[in-house]
């Protein structure tokens, strides 16, 4: 087994550190602060060439390989980039532009990827429900097919990106009976008639990203916009999520990094009883604790990614694998960074304590650390018998 990355990719993800280091991380606390999007560092991340990282060079992107792009991800948010810019551009190059580049015709791949791999527009992807989060199956938004063109009608929660969105990939249902083989996936673009946004939801982390409600009143969608065909929605959902579960997470893991380095600096400088509190045991083995974490998810997370460049996309029991431990051990960390800079890591002008509310995300966004168990104990069962 080969866990080493290539000369190229090693430079890549060292111009990228760089460039977050110096372009990225002086507007991340500012942006947390005010809690609104920050369109300097998008124009920022869009120029440098990551918004459309994994597009072909005909669309304006760059043909990365998927561990490219969770180098650069790592990179971004390593170099201290703000957590809700890294949703965000999650969000609109993976979840809506992959999504478009994977399952839509050369005409839907020609007017949407230029634009969204330029950042000129902003994608998002709407399937989460009010009442229907990590049960996709359940959602009850409809489209209904009137001629040339189909009528959206429901509503649309937690939206990543959803408050700015210019293009948007959107699960509807559009037959019922035929319960997750009548789901369907369509392109919306913002403006289309029937079609708002709703509330802007303020949220604990990753305050930079927009997140809002989506509403659609008898919304016209024209019938090529429509993603493959119908039933193909439930489908293209699975996949599109397994970005969330996998390549979404490498800046969870970028993060971590950061605040690994901040809390040894700390424990260097921080003198308790005579002496630095680095010469302690117990701040020895947080620091240990976290490193192990770290690693640990990088093996994940990259598994993953190997995977999908090996031409295996749907790789659902290892992105969920790689999920949970992110959500659950990627907190724990974050916990540590804070308890080891004590009083200090209660405070906002420290970033370890936007990184600790950044990280909850790890275990709700994208199925929820439940579902991502419900998945792997499925696994271990259907095998025959636990392992």
């Amino acid at each position: 087994m080969d866990f080493s990355f290539t000369d190229e990719q090693k430079a890549f993800r060292e111009q990228v550190l760089k460039f977050s280091q110096k372009e990225l991380a002086p507007l991340a606390e500012e942006a947390d602060w005010k809690g609104e999007f920050c369109w300097e560092a998008w124009k920022k991340i869009g120029a440098f060439g990551l918004l459309g990282l994994t597009y072909p060079e005909e669309y304006g992107g760059s043909s990365s390989d998927v561990v490219t792009a969770c180098l650069a991800g790592e990179a971004v948010a390593y170099g201290g980039a703000e957590g809700g810019l890294c949703l965000a551009w999650g969000a609109h190059t993976y979840l809506c532009g992959d999504t478009i580049l994977v399952h839509g015709t050369e005409e839907q791949k020609g007017k949407y990827l230029p634009k969204l791999s330029s950042g000129e527009w902003v994608g998002a992807m709407g399937l989460t429900e009010p009442g229907a989060g990590s049960d996709a199956a359940s959602i009850r938004t409809t489209a209904v097919r009137k001629g040339d063109y189909y009528l959206l009608n429901g509503t649309k929660m937690f939206i990543t990106n959803g408050p700015i969105a210019d293009v948007l990939v959107i699960i509807a249902v559009t037959d019922k009976e035929k319960k997750t083989a009548g789901i369907s996936a369509f392109i919306v673009e913002k403006g289309s008639p029937g079609f708002s946004v709703g509330r802007e939801l303020k949220k604990m982390g990753v305050k930079a990203s927009t997140t809002g409600e989506l509403i659609f009143e008898d919304c016209v969608v024209p019938a090529e916009n429509i993603l493959r065909k119908e039933g193909d929605g439930f489908f293209i959902a699975l996949g599109t999520v397994e970005w969330d579960r996998s390549t979404l997470m490498a800046p969870f893991l970028g993060g971590l990094e950061y605040a690994l380095d901040a809390c040894v600096k700390y424990a260097k400088e921080r003198v308790q009883f005579g002496r630095p509190i680095a010469s302690f045991q117990a701040i020895q083995h947080k620091l240990a604790d976290m490193k192990v974490i770290i690693e640990a998810m990088r093996l994940l997370i990259f598994r993953v990614a190997w995977l999908k460049d090996q031409g295996k996309f749907m790789n659902p029991v290892e992105a969920a694998e790689a999920k949970l431990f992110v959500g659950e051990f990627g907190m724990k960390a974050a916990s540590d960074a804070v308890q080891i800079h004590g009083g200090y890591g209660l405070m906002h002008e420290y970033p370890v304590e936007r990184i600790f509310r950044d990280a909850k995300l790890g275990a709700i966004g994208g199925g929820t650390s439940e579902i991502m168990r419900l998945i792997i104990s499925r696994s271990i069962f259907s095998a025959g018998k636990p392992i």
